[in-house]
């Protein structure tokens, strides 16, 4: 159930549960806890997901079967180790990142999780790094929590190269509350991504802090190439 305040943005998720619920449902091993706290003691920034929505990752990874997951944004691997230990032995994370860094560091971490034999690792600014798998496709899965000024673009993408029925998750879907401001052109790149979302796919948001959309590919959709 929900009440009128909580249906118009009311949180009752205070620091003191958020973190209750995070040690029930989500606990983190060693490798887990390395991989976030990996910005204490690099140059990456501190940006990665909670807990609770990596436990959220892996379980809809694992819900759909996934063998060939996408991930742009791999920051020091924390989602996509949760991601990786979703899969089977025989699928594969393909995690695409523009800092050198970020890569050596996640390396570090899916290396730690024991997941590496899973985990393809692409050096390469967000679109670049699609067109070089692309060709591994379609794919299962495609998780998106990177530069939100090209979300439209991640969008599209997914909706090409994922299967009828895949999954598209995209994270910060309220754009840090600056979603419906008019005249910014990322905020308008996040509008696109989420008017493409409803287009192609059965779509919903969940309110995460900062909101997580996530959408099923339909199965006879026509999606132009442009």
């Amino acid at each position: 159930m929900a009440d009128v305040d909580s249906r118009v943005g009311k949180t009752y998720a205070t620091h003191e549960i958020l973190q209750w619920m995070a040690e029930v449902h989500a606990p983190h091993d060693e490798a887990l806890d390395l991989a976030f706290t990996a910005p204490l003691r690099t140059s990456l920034p501190a940006i990665q997901l909670g807990p609770s929505e990596g436990k959220l990752l892996a379980l809809l990874v694992r819900l759909t079967s996934a063998k060939k997951v996408v991930e742009v944004g791999t920051l020091a691997g924390y989602s996509g180790l949760w991601i990786a230990r979703a899969l089977p032995e025989s699928g594969k994370l393909y995690t695409i990142d523009h800092s050198e860094e970020a890569c050596r560091v996640a390396r570090s971490s899916f290396e730690a999780g024991g997941v590496s034999e899973r985990v393809r690792i692409v050096h390469a600014d967000g679109p670049a790094g699609l067109e070089a798998i692309a060709a591994e496709g379609p794919f299962d899965v495609m998780f998106v929590d990177a530069d939100k000024a090209r979300y439209d673009v991640y969008g599209r993408w997914a909706a090409q190269n994922l299967r009828p029925g895949g999954l598209l998750i995209g994270d910060n879907a309220f754009f840090f509350g600056n979603l419906l401001e008019p005249n910014n052109a990322a905020a308008h790149a996040m509008r696109g991504f989420h008017a493409d979302m409803a287009r192609f796919f059965d779509s919903v948001c969940i309110p995460t802090p900062d909101g997580m959309a996530v959408g099923i590919l339909r199965d006879s959709v026509a999606v132009p190439l442009d």
